[in-house]
């Protein structure tokens, strides 16, 4: 991708993670103590299972080093808007969902760099020196994301209107320029793009399906409420495509790594969609 992509990916997650911020306030962070046990375990399923089933899946199903570094990159990048709007449309417990994207967005910040450089050195291939570098992803990270993220809580707290009038708009926005980035991906890698759609899509809905898998059984095993356990086995299964194709091609500046990512885009709204369905019919 040119400049102009990579500005518009760029602007596509600073405006989501600001759009995220307008729907946080500081108690979705202090609710942790309310819900120690629901939090835990979705913060272990999130930050520590997710990046060890994505290896584990790249062990048991070996494919091209663009596609594993993608895996890789999808699995550091856990939650995201999008678990919680399927966590609101599954009438699950939304709030859990909020804490936890709330949470992850500001650890991810020191834990993407440590696993997406792990994913290099496992799965680039000899040769392959690109790493990113700790406290300048960090920083950079920071800027594209949490200074968002705290603009749209500043704003949420001083005109709570203004920001549920967003919400809608904003969502909307984030889909279409993730599309456009997609798209445009697409484009830009038509020569090779065959070649690693059916590998990446086959390990990317394994991943999606097995995470959500494990994230409901682990919240039944520890004895969490049905809506708990739906909103922990989205937050396991769906990740932020967008960031993940940030880190791919901005920060890594590398299309391939991105192509996994773009096609996971696709087919979460699929796996989270059926997820939402089976449990609206069981409800009612």
């Amino acid at each position: 991708m040119g400049k102009t992509e990579t500005i518009i990916l760029g602007v596509a997650l600073m405006f989501t993670m600001w759009g995220m911020g307008l729907s946080l306030a500081l108690e979705d962070f202090k609710r942790v103590l309310q819900k120690p046990k629901a939090v835990a375990l979705g913060l272990v399923n999130q930050l520590i299972l997710l990046p060890l089933i994505g290896y584990a899946l790249l062990l048991a199903f070996p494919t091209s080093p663009e596609v594993a570094v993608g895996i890789m990159i999808l699995a550091a990048c856990p939650g995201g808007p999008t678990s919680n709007l399927m966590s609101l449309l599954a009438k699950a417990d939304t709030a859990l969902s909020v804490t936890l994207t709330a949470i992850t967005s500001l650890v991810t910040i020191i834990t993407i760099p440590f696993i997406v450089n792990f994913g290099l050195e496992q799965f680039a291939g000899e040769g392959q020196t690109i790493q990113l570098p700790i406290l300048e992803t960090i920083g950079k990270m920071v800027a594209v994301m949490i200074v968002p993220m705290a603009l749209g809580m500043f704003i949420k707290s001083k005109n709570e209107d203004f920001a549920k009038k967003m919400d809608r708009p904003v969502r909307i926005i984030s889909v279409v320029l993730l599309a456009i980035i997609i798209i445009g991906l697409i484009i830009s890698k038509k020569d090779v793009i065959s070649s690693y759609f059916v590998q990446a899509g086959v390990l990317a809905l394994l991943l999606n399906v097995v995470t959500m898998l494990i994230g409901f059984a682990s919240a039944r095993l520890f004895s969490l409420s049905t809506k708990q356990s739906t909103t922990i086995s989205l937050e396991t299964g769906i990740q932020n495509g967008t960031l993940a194709l940030a880190v791919a091609i901005t920060l890594l500046n590398n299309e391939a790594y991105g192509i996994a990512p773009a096609v996971y885009s696709l087919l979460m709204y699929l796996s989270g969609g059926i997820l939402v369905s089976l449990v609206l019919k069981k409800n009612k």
